[in-house]
């Protein structure tokens, strides 16, 4: 079987990809794979990292606003989609996957057109410009969360959960640990602070605030994930508060294992997205939320708002976040093993585990019988 994926910008359209592509290894263990993104997204970095043949195409999004920059967004769209054509006729792949960002639309489309099946899949409460666009021409719509499918054609809407849950459910506890090779002695419970794929500076800069009261906590340990692009400046804001890095906390640019690291995790605090939180349901992972207020619909609130009312979640809004307050909502979690109980239960009734089997199984209907 060939399968073509395309998905890219940020870690929740990579990721899920990457565990539909792990589980069709497992299920079609000939089958061959191309990976479809753009170059200046973070999947030119993590699909060839992973072993994957990757092509790119240039494309951008609509502004909201009127402007003429929308202009040149048409004429990439057409550009782009030229040239997946003419990838896809190379290629002759059996089905196409998008699983998000604005480079799927060109790629999805032109398999459209080409009379190849299609398949998307929707992460979010909030479905995304680029899937509502493609909802009209995909033969199915892969969602995670009950709560978008009415976003979307009825008849072509199959729930499968987020086949990103299934990759860090495989994960053992033990393998993190050795994999990782971070010195953490076993009986310390791990905080893992995070912001996204990319990072968050103002995450990062509470998690810069919280350090003096670490120490005071040896029983837990600190795992700060920057972002490639924040590391510099959360080592310039530590040396200029004039800070010592406990011996509990440890800082990382980029964490590729996350899976392994998540399967010890205590608790987490980090951004709402899409597989933030496929991740904490499957794993039942009691999380701080801090929804990010730059994306489309706003749609990271919503992911938080619907875990935090499952009791599942602590939702913080940015303009309300500190360091102080950050650190004591750790505390509230951590200090209170009937909390940690109630919230990781909740976590975990949210979830889909099987999400991979599932969206491998859905995929197989569009193609014939073999």
């Amino acid at each position: 079987m060939k399968i073509v994926l395309s998905g890219g910008g940020t870690g929740g359209h990579i990721y899920p990809a990457l565990a539909i592509l792990k589980e069709v290894q497992r299920q079609e263990p000939d089958s061959q794979f191309l990976f479809i993104g753009t170059a200046k997204g973070l999947e030119s970095e993590l699909v060839p990292k992973a072993g994957i043949p990757f092509k790119s195409i240039e494309i951008s999004g609509f502004k909201r606003k009127l402007t003429l920059e929308n202009l040149k967004v048409i004429q990439q769209f057409i550009k782009s989609t030229y040239l997946a054509k003419k990838m896809l006729r190379e290629f002759q792949p059996d089905v196409v996957v998008g699983t998000g960002g604005y480079v799927c639309g060109p790629v999805v489309y032109a398999a459209h057109r080409l009379g190849i099946p299609t398949m998307i899949h929707e992460q979010n409460v909030i479905p995304g410009v680029t899937n509502r666009f493609l909802a009209r021409y995909v033969d199915r719509i892969a969602i995670s969360l009950e709560g978008v499918r009415g976003y979307f054609p009825k008849k072509k809407v199959v729930l499968t959960g987020n086949p990103r849950a299934s990759e860090v459910v495989s994960v053992q506890n033990s393998e993190g640990k050795e994999e990782l090779n971070i010195p953490i002695p076993p009986e310390r419970r791990i905080v893992l602070i995070v912001g996204g794929s990319r990072g968050a500076r103002p995450i990062n800069e509470a998690a810069v605030q919280m350090i003096p009261y670490m120490v005071m906590h040896p029983d837990l340990h600190f795992i700060l994930q920057t972002g490639d692009a924040n590391y510099s400046m959360v080592e310039k804001l530590i040396k200029d508060e004039q800070l010592t890095i406990p011996e509990n906390l440890t800082i990382l640019p980029y964490i590729y294992q996350m899976p392994e690291l998540l399967a010890r995790t205590s608790c987490i605090i980090n951004r709402a997205g899409a597989s933030t939180i496929a991740e904490i349901t499957a794993l039942g992972i009691p999380s701080i939320l801090i929804p990010s207020p730059y994306v489309t619909n706003n749609h990271q609130e919503k992911n938080a708002v619907w875990l935090e009312e499952a009791g599942a979640s602590i939702m913080i809004l940015e303009p309300h976040l500190t360091g102080t307050l950050l650190f004591d909502t750790v505390l509230q979690i951590m200090n209170n093993p009937t909390c940690m109980e109630t919230m990781s239960i909740a976590a975990k009734k949210l979830g889909i585990p099987d999400a991979s089997q599932r969206f491998y199984l859905e995929m197989m209907k569009l193609l014939p019988k073999r």
